[in-house]
């Protein structure tokens, strides 16, 4: 009792505390990398190579999801570059990132070749347009935009693997051109003229690409961060030159073909054994990467790139034993391809596995950059370096790990 009143309990005021709700963050394409059509790429080649074998129902089934993929991805490129262009821009200005573009370009082409397979010529000489005038436009100006137009130098220290696909685009045009011209009755001039004048560039693009990266090798630091999947494009590159050499000898005769076939048919032979040596090398250096530097071997979209090369390998053999009669060649592109597939389904599997488990518990810090130099380019200013307007990793998008992408 106090004052003659009853005791009263004194009041504690309750504190509440309130955790907010994270807010529902729109997915948009504004960070989706140009090289995602490395899926389409992949899929399409072994669904070329499984119509070789015989195999329609799965040559079929794997030409749908490459369709399916391309359509998807033109879709989200194009709403990309309506509503994200300074995105764009930025990737189109870097060295390391700018050649993943060609992607589109060897993309179209794939997947319209092997629509020509299964007699849908006219479809196929849609996408031979879109993608050779494609190939026309984007080989001015991007070498120009990411090279030639920037003044951070050396530009060389920038060259990787993502070089090589320019190479894959030129070849893309030749070899789709080469398919359809004993079809094309109509356009067979011009597709022979086409087709040699594609693989002509992409051979001595080649040639250019392979100095630059080599060069990029010995004159800078190259640890194990930096020997990351597209480095096999350099295989694959190869791989497609074969393929469309191979075409080419098998084309009707035209002035342009026959002044030329004999050439093709012995530089066709020469680069598959150059092929067949690399393969061993690329093998040894991701071995050297993730089992003597302990890198971790984990899910990155950037397997796409290995899964193309090796699925074009053995179209090549399978289409260069054929056409210079070599059945060993013919029966060792018979056997790769099943390597191919094996690789397809691996990555296949482990994409989708990433997209449930929500890209936890590999080790990876999203609020770090964990590429290598060779994709940071040389003006890269530190792994936890993010200048204003620079994509925030913590965003979702559609090139998180979480999301099925296809970044290379």
């Amino acid at each position: 009792m106090t004052d003659g009143g009853p005791l009263r309990r004194p009041s504690i005021d309750r504190v509440t505390t309130t955790t907010p709700v994270p807010s529902r963050r729109r997915l948009t394409p504004e960070h989706l990398s140009p090289g995602y059509f490395a899926f389409v790429m992949g899929t399409g080649i072994l669904s070329i190579g499984a119509s070789q074998r015989g195999w329609d129902g799965l040559a079929r089934a794997l030409l749908v999801l490459a369709g399916v993929g391309l359509v998807l991805l033109v879709v989200l490129n194009a709403w990309r570059f309506l509503g994200y262009r300074d995105a764009l821009k930025r990737d189109l200005h870097d060295s390391a990132q700018a050649f993943l573009v060609f992607t589109f370009v060897a993309a179209v082409n794939v997947v319209a070749t092997a629509l020509a397979g299964f007699g849908a010529l006219g479809v196929a000489a849609v996408l031979l347009a879109i993608g050779a005038v494609s190939w026309l436009i984007l080989g001015y100006s991007i070498p120009w935009a990411a090279v030639l137009g920037r003044s951070v130098r050396p530009v060389t220290a920038a060259a990787n693997g993502t070089w090589f696909i320019w190479v894959v685009a030129s070849q893309s045009v030749a070899v789709l051109a080469a398919t359809l011209e004993p079809r094309l009755t109509a356009a067979r001039s011009g597709l022979s003229i086409l087709a040699v004048f594609a693989w002509s560039v992409g051979l001595v693009l080649y040639a250019a690409v392979a100095i630059l990266v080599v060069y990029r090798m010995l004159a800078f630091r190259l640890g194990p961060e930096d020997f990351t999947p597209p480095y096999w494009v350099s295989m694959g590159a190869l791989a497609i030159t074969i393929v469309a050499g191979s075409r080419i000898v098998e084309m009707q005769s035209t002035p342009m073909v026959d002044a030329v076939r004999g050439l093709v048919a012995g530089v066709a032979v020469v680069l598959w054994c150059f092929a067949t040596w690399l393969i061993p090398a690329l093998v040894a250096a991701g071995i050297w990467r993730h089992r003597v530097k302990r890198v971790p071997l984990v899910y990155d979209p950037t397997w796409w790139s290995i899964v193309f090369p090796l699925g074009m390998y053995a179209v090549a053999g399978m289409y260069l034993g054929r056409a210079d009669a070599l059945p060993i060649v013919a029966w060792i592109g018979e056997q790769w391809i099943w390597v191919g597939l094996v690789a397809w389904t691996v990555t296949t599997v482990a994409m989708v596995w990433s997209w449930f488990s929500g890209g936890r518990g590999h080790g990876v810090d999203p609020g770090r950059d964990h590429r290598g130099p060779d994709q940071r380019g040389p003006d890269h200013r530190g792994p936890d370096h993010r200048s204003p307007g620079q994509p925030d990793p913590d965003r979702p998008s559609l090139d998180h790990p979480r999301m099925p992408g296809l970044e290379t």
